[in-house]
């Protein structure tokens, strides 16, 4: 009997967990495939909404929890929870003892998986390398993953140039699209009215989707960017519907948390969710007028619904865009301008540069087609030639 190839996916918050969920469906549901499953940072926590019971409600098995989510999220906590991180996965890992790795994006709790999977020799397979967000330390974190993985599964031409700029071996650049198209090629999403139901709000004439992160990067702080929006949808009035959603477990997050409940206890057209999960979050996408602030969904996700994003900030800078995408400065004018234009803007012929929904499937078969993982682990410099 042939011996299954372990495969240990690493989640550590909603918005990721969505976007890896089909692909740990394919992988769990192969004969030829062992699917192990580490979950940390905020799925952990309940501030941010024990987010773990959902993935047990899907039918998954978790492997392994690695706890590391500190109560501050201060640069000194976050950098504490890191290490924290660190010393966990050692553990898992040593435990589970994986043929690879698999990990997304570009968050500190990833990034203290692939530092114990490079010391513990365990390949490591990064999706969605090679973009650039110039507004986070999330762009330097995801170009020292790329560096320390092996298998490169990039959204986009533009990442796969970047990829394979950095030395890595084109043979193992893959370029998938993003599967968080996946979701929404295969999601049956719920109507207005079951919205209504399900979340207790009500559409208005006029609806927005705001997520807004700290940028961690720009001399201006979090709350300080974040008033001016808040400024902003005040010029707009009662006759806007506004759904938040809170922010990841990022430096000075809880700030702007707390913002959004003070503003949302203020203004009865609005409404405030900590995690809304996928199919609630995509619907949601689908219902709206706009989707407003700073959130890379708003660039991966908004464009399949042909709905405008208004992208404020430094935050996604350097981030392939469709044309439905309105770049804006974080001031209070600018973004009320920005919005006016999205409620007025064509999105009809968009095309999302991210890939056509069939992201997973590709990814498993390239799963199966390389016969060892442990061949991949000594690396050479690929000298891009001029």
């Amino acid at each position: 009997m042939m011996c299954k190839k372990k495969i240990c996916v690493v989640t550590g918050s909603r918005a990721e967990y969505g976007l890896l969920y089909w692909l740990m469906k394919l992988i769990k549901d192969d004969d030829e495939l062992e699917l192990q499953v580490a979950v940390t940072g905020m799925h952990l926590s309940p501030e941010f909404g024990l987010t773990y019971q959902q993935i047990l409600r899907d039918g998954f098995t978790i492997d392994a929890k690695i706890e590391m989510q500190m109560s501050s999220d201060t640069p000194v906590g976050i950098t504490k929870s890191l290490g924290l991180g660190v010393i966990g996965f050692a553990d898992a890992l040593e435990r589970l003892q994986p043929d690879l790795l698999v990990v997304l994006g570009d968050r500190y709790e990833i990034f203290a998986a692939v530092q114990a999977a490079l010391i513990a020799k365990i390949p490591v397979g990064h999706i969605a390398g090679g973009d650039t967000t110039e507004g986070a330390i999330d762009e330097a974190i995801r170009h020292s993953i790329t560096k320390m993985a092996h298998l490169h599964f990039v959204t986009n031409t533009t990442a796969y140039k970047r990829v394979r700029q950095m030395g890595e071996n084109p043979e193992y650049i893959f370029n998938v699209g993003s599967p968080g198209l996946d979701q929404i090629q295969r999601l049956t999403l719920l109507d207005r009215l079951q919205l209504e139901a399900e979340l207790g709000y009500t559409f208005r004439e006029k609806n927005i989707l705001v997520t807004f992160h700290p940028v961690t990067l720009d001399n201006q702080s979090p709350e300080e960017q974040f008033n001016e929006l808040l400024h902003a949808l005040d010029f707009f009035g009662e006759n806007l519907g506004v759904v938040f959603t809170k922010t990841n477990s990022d430096t000075y997050g809880r700030v702007i948390n707390y913002m959004i409940d003070a503003y949302t206890e203020r203004h009865p057209n609005t409404k405030a969710y900590t995690s809304l999960g996928q199919l609630k979050y995509l619907s949601l996408m689908a219902q709206v007028d706009a989707v407003v602030g700073n959130s890379s969904s708003g660039l991966y996700e908004a464009p399949s619904f042909r709905k405008p994003t208004v992208n404020i900030g430094d935050r996604q800078k350097g981030r392939l865009q469709a044309s439905s995408v309105i770049n804006c400065e974080p001031i209070q004018s600018a973004i009320i301008a920005s919005i006016k234009e999205a409620f007025s803007r064509d999105c009809e012929g968009t095309i999302n540069p991210y890939g056509d929904g069939h992201s997973s499937e590709r990814i498993l078969k390239i799963l199966k087609n390389i016969p060892s993982f442990r061949g991949l682990l000594k690396k050479h410099f690929f000298e891009v030639k001029e």
